[in-house]
């Protein structure tokens, strides 16, 4: 199979397991190409029989720190997020397990990319956050669905309205992270799940973790059509504006309600 989708994505084998690495610096921003190019690897190792799970790294400082807000806005606005949201129902359409190896940020659509693998190994400067509500803005990638799956209602409403950073070892007792280990071993900890997953059968392998996450996919493209109803009328806000520009200052909005 191919090792290079696009310019940032790399798909490596190591045994049976694939080692997909993101690099996209300096802090592996999402935009729609590069979420495409990931979605096509993921695709290409499900048509892989030798290959029966991934690993998904990140080079750099952080495993992917969302969207570039400051940037898309200077450009003229992020546009229709439906495309981005397409890429992210692709990846939860994935059929083989992923196994996360998590530094640094997981940020908005970076928490959401996290939240695609069936497991994320965590080192202790990983820090996870639905950032959105910071911003002025309402959770996308699937994320109203994905999170409160995973860490509770709860928790994830916490999170989501609050927008705080939740460090790897908080994160642990809730499931949001399965492992802390020293981030010198990141990334052989998460190979060694990885193998361990990868040692077993194929077949049953794939039609377990069906049974289990199935209606996902479908589950997440009809929460993103929610979540971009949402995100379109509150992009034209202007607490949205004030958002964005908060965030970049490193400082609290200065939010008005309209």
């Amino acid at each position: 199979m191919k090792t290079a989708f696009g310019d940032h994505v790399r798909v490596a084998a190591d045994g049976h397991v694939a080692v997909v690495t993101i690099d996209r610096p300096p802090h592996n921003h999402v935009s729609v190409d590069f979420m495409h190019d990931l979605a096509d690897a993921f695709d290409a190792i499900d048509g892989e029989v030798e290959l029966r799970c991934s690993v998904l790294q990140a080079e750099g400082k952080n495993f992917c720190a969302g969207a570039d807000l400051v940037r898309s806005e200077s450009a003229g606005g992020l546009g229709a997020v439906n495309p981005l949201y397409d890429e992210a129902v692709r990846l939860f359409s994935v059929q083989k397990p992923i196994v996360a190896a998590v530094q640094g940020a997981a940020i908005g659509a970076g928490l959401g990319l996290a939240v695609v693998a069936d497991f994320r190994i965590a080192s202790p400067d990983a820090k996870f956050a639905a950032n959105f509500v910071k911003l002025g803005f309402h959770p996308g990638f699937g994320l109203t669905h994905t999170l409160p799956r995973l860490v509770g209602p709860t928790k994830a409403q916490l999170m989501f309205l609050t927008g705080r950073r939740v460090k790897a070892e908080e994160g642990l007792p809730w499931g949001l992270v399965d492992d802390v280990v020293p981030l010198e071993d990141l990334r052989a900890a998460a190979l060694r799940l990885a193998g361990e997953i990868a040692e077993n059968a194929p077949l049953a392998i794939v039609s377990t973790r069906k049974t289990l996450r199935g209606d996902l996919a479908a589950a997440v493209r009809a929460q993103t059509d929610k979540e971009a109803h949402e995100q379109g009328w509150l992009r034209d806000t202007a607490d949205y504006k004030e958002g964005v520009l908060s965030v970049a200052e490193r400082r609290v909005g200065n939010f008005q309600g309209r």
